[in-house]
């Protein structure tokens, strides 16, 4: 079906799953020679994380970060469900306002902002925004005066994957100037943010910056700034199998809110997670295009790849989808790191060590070597799970190649009751 015009969306039969749905695609596609890479995003699954969240963190709004994921029918349906949004840049909040989101429901998560993109967010009133530097104030002051900011503090990020203070986030020591120049500018600051490192693994590190948060809080009161809002940043994880869990940081998150920040406080709480909705509502699939095998010489083998024993086989496969492409994520994500499936099973044939490129005419264009697969044909379907978190969002078309399109599904239940969310938000 079409949806408002955004995109098109299958709804899936009772008992079918996506995966069902998923090898009849490949089947077909393989039937009629569509070989092209696509991905296949189940929305159903973004409406369950949903429904998650609020069960483990009720008192944490959540703004979905744009940059993560901005496919149509990701923010469709997060715009739906009544979810703020946390963009950084004019081109984020134009995609969401498109779909009619309000400004209040925005956040500018920028502390370092292109004027430009400030002027945009003053002429669209949007107003929630972030700044860590005492140039960002001036800036605010001259060209969104009505602005209302979260300063955002750095924060001991030590046990992430991605450590974000090293690029943002003001030292503790320098935010009572920075509170004080803003009372001087007639610049609002109405809260904190903060931000523990992409893929966070220790959930103290929420509990250490709340604390830090609080403090800041204090001070900003007895410089007669009205401090309402909290914004305890992004995270959390997209899957349970990267370490830890969304419910197990969720006992942290809300053990130190009441410590810190309880309920009768008049402190409203908003975080901006973007994995955490996204990464297994997407799978690619891509096809071989292109084998050949390798003779077995210590010389040809490299990393996790073993030196072979005379009669052993080695593999190469080439993908239409790569490193350029949408699977740009295994350069830098280490949590998402996995290893293909092929889409039709592989009981009791014979597996061989395989190394497997992207399409490119660039040798850095290696998914991975030493992944144990049987025999692969031209025109075979290789599945990569959990790829919705940076993945089109990063990738390019180098060497002319097209990105996968995007094929939409969802469950029954799932959008009943995403239709129900919606005539709720707008009877």
């Amino acid at each position: 079906m079409d949806v408002e015009g955004r995109f098109q969306l299958a709804v899936l039969q009772e008992g079918q799953s996506s995966q069902d749905w998923l090898e009849r695609e490949t089947e077909e596609r393989s039937r009629v020679g569509r070989q092209d890479a696509f991905l296949v995003a189940d929305l159903g699954e973004v409406v369950l994380q949903h429904q998650r969240w609020h069960a483990a963190l009720p008192r944490v709004r959540p703004f979905y970060a744009v940059k993560c994921n901005s496919s149509p029918g990701v923010l469709w349906t997060l715009a739906q469900l009544g979810a703020g949004f946390d963009c950084a840049s004019q081109g984020e909040m134009q995609l969401v306002m498109a779909l009619g989101v309000p400004a209040h429901r925005i956040v500018f998560a920028q502390p370092c902002k292109q004027l430009s993109h400030l002027q945009f967010a003053a002429k669209h009133d949007v107003q929630l925004a972030t700044f860590d530097s005492q140039e960002e104030l001036r800036q605010a002051a001259l060209h969104h005066p009505r602005a209302q900011l979260l300063l955002r503090i750095a924060t001991d990020d030590s046990t992430s994957m991605y450590r974000l203070s090293v690029k943002y986030g003001a030292p503790l020591g320098e935010c009572g100037h920075l509170l004080e120049l803003a009372r001087e500018l007639g610049v609002e600051v109405i809260g904190v943010s903060f931000h523990v490192g992409s893929g966070c693994q220790d959930p103290q590190a929420f509990s250490l910056a709340m604390a830090d948060a609080r403090s800041i809080f204090t001070l900003g009161q007895q410089l007669g700034h009205s401090m309402t809002l909290l914004d305890i940043g992004g995270g959390f994880p997209g899957t349970d199998h990267t370490g830890v869990t969304l419910e197990e940081l969720a006992v942290v998150i809300n053990t130190a809110l009441e410590l810190h920040f309880p309920a009768g406080s008049g402190v409203e709480v908003i975080s901006e997670p973007g994995r955490y909705y996204v990464t297994s509502a997407f799978t690619l699939a891509a096809n071989v295009i292109g084998k050949k095998e390798v003779s077995p010489s210590p010389e040809s083998a490299r990393g996790s790849c073993p030196v072979l024993t005379p009669g052993e086989r080695r593999m190469m496969y080439y993908l239409n989808d790569g490193l350029y492409g949408s699977l740009s994520c295994l350069v830098h994500d280490l949590v998402q790191r996995v290893e293909p499936q092929p889409s039709a099973p592989w009981a009791g044939r014979a597996l061989h060590p395989s190394t497997v490129w992207g399409p490119t005419c660039d040798s850095l264009d290696l998914l991975g070597e030493g992944w144990v697969l049987p025999e692969l044909e031209l025109g075979a379907w290789l599945l990569f799970r959990d790829r919705g978190a940076y993945s089109l969002s990063c990738a390019s078309r180098f060497c002319g190649f097209d990105l996968p399109s995007i094929l939409h599904i969802i469950s029954p239940a799932c959008w009943e009751y995403l239709q129900k969310a919606g005539e709720e938000r707008n009877p």
